[in-house]
């Protein structure tokens, strides 16, 4: 796992003066990973990273030959249209070019003036997915999020008897993953109304957002191998914020027995920042299992795991309604947890997803699954805080929901924040559901 070094000194400080703000996601300890161009352009998609309210331009620092080294080479694999190149090189690299650009972004710096040159402003640009998202896989590692859907539908028996035995996922679909900013129509399938002898045809009436961090993969494995526990943080490029957008009543209708599908693949929304394992390494937590419950097996369980396996990011979810965004409202809180929550930890999903030889690679995306904590306030779906929609509930402006409405834009947050360390954000992943096509 990612070891602390020179640039997570929570003293460093960028000649970016946004980057010192109070508040503010991308300090110069972050360095999250983009592809951007320029609003309004058709500029090339390049690689950028994030400092304060600026974009560094990877292929402008590469023209300027600010780097040198083994930077300056891992540089050169992210001045393309996706990051599955960078990806692909692997910790050394990684930590290489995040060493160098730290030392290229510091006050002082005796390049300011060109590194200045190669910044745009982030208001100024759009963004693009982050890689080639070649395969997508979503989990199920909250415990919470599974006990609260649980009891929704299995009250005498909330978790099936396999939960806390293995990490429990399915493959979902790539082709329909967007970036932050994505709007989508409203699903249309198949679901059998409540009383009814026989299913209908239509738009959803329970549409849902996830809250959940996605998993970039780094390097990935030969087919037939596998990723053990202890390795796993090195074929982990970096995490972002991910909304698996769930038509619940699609999806109670054709669950069984193989899972979701039509309830899922129409929309995910990601953020377009990619923060890096090693940024986060301050933030290493112990993993821990209450006793009382069965103990990982030996494949999924080791003593440096224990010792900081798990990540202390804060994760929150905020709802805006047409209404409130005519009356240009902010947007309202629904939810706010945390990933040291998580029943299962990001290393222990790639280990057991390579587990039977299948072959990972450079840009696959991987879900946590929605994250929820003990708390009510802590939920990561409107199905848990709704209660199935039995419960509404109220936003500031006096308007109320079970399930989202057309209109309706969600919103995820996460950061990592602590005293005597710099805050490490994610940024956000925004998405607004439009009303469904005809059929």
């Amino acid at each position: 796992m990612s070891a602390r070094n020179e640039t997570h000194d929570p003293a460093l400080t960028s000649f970016v003066a946004s980057a010192q703000s109070p508040g503010c996601d991308f300090t110069l300890q972050n360095l999250p990973f983009a592809i951007f161009r320029r609003k309004g352009t058709k500029e090339p998609w390049r690689g950028g990273v994030a400092i304060g309210d600026q974009v560094l331009d990877l292929a402008a620092v590469c023209k300027r030959d600010l780097l040198a080294g083994a930077s300056r080479e891992a540089a050169e694999h992210c001045t393309g249209a996706g990051l599955n190149a960078f990806m692909a090189l692997g910790p050394q690299a990684w930590s290489a070019l995040r060493l160098g650009l730290s030392r290229l972004l510091r006050t002082g710096t005796r390049n300011m003036a060109e590194a200045r040159a190669c910044l745009v402003p982030m208001a100024h640009v759009d963004y693009a997915l982050p890689a080639r998202i070649g395969d997508y896989t979503d989990f199920y590692a909250s415990i919470h999020h599974a006990t609260n859907v649980g009891r929704l539908f299995r009250p005498d028996q909330p978790l099936l008897p396999n939960y806390k035995w293995v990490p429990i996922g399915y493959h979902g679909r790539s082709s329909s993953i967007g970036v932050s900013g994505q709007h989508f129509a409203r699903p249309v399938g198949q679901r059998m109304p409540r009383g009814a002898s026989r299913p209908a045809v239509g738009p959803s009436e329970r549409l849902d957002y996830e809250l959940e961090v996605g998993i970039f993969v780094g390097p990935g494995n030969v087919p037939g191998s596998r990723i053990a526990l202890d390795d796993a943080a090195q074929h982990v490029f970096g995490l972002c914020l991910l909304n698996d957008w769930s038509a619940r009543d699609i999806q109670a209708w054709e669950n069984q027995p193989l899972g979701p599908f039509l309830s899922k693949n129409f929309a995910t929304t990601i953020s377009p920042w990619v923060v890096t394992l090693e940024a986060l390494a301050p933030y290493r937590t112990p993993w821990t299992r209450d006793a009382a419950d069965p103990q990982p097996l030996p494949y999924l369980d080791s003593e440096r795991h224990r010792g900081e396996g798990a990540l202390d990011i804060q994760l929150e979810a905020l709802l805006q309604t047409q209404r409130m965004r005519e009356a240009d409202a902010p947007a309202a809180r629904l939810a706010l947890t945390n990933l040291r929550y998580s029943y299962w930890s990001i290393e222990q999903l790639v280990a057991h997803h390579t587990m039977n030889g299948c072959n990972l690679e450079p840009g696959d995306l991987l879900g946590t699954g929605t994250q929820s904590g003990p708390g009510e306030d802590q939920v990561g779906s409107l199905l848990e805080l709704t209660r199935g929609g039995k419960q509404p509930f109220a936003l500031p402006d006096g308007e109320t929901r079970t399930f989202l409405q057309d209109g309706d834009a969600v919103v995820l947050r996460a950061y990592a924040d602590a005293p005597g360390k710099a805050r490490v954000g994610f940024g956000e992943a925004a998405g607004q559901v439009m009303p469904a096509r005809p059929l």
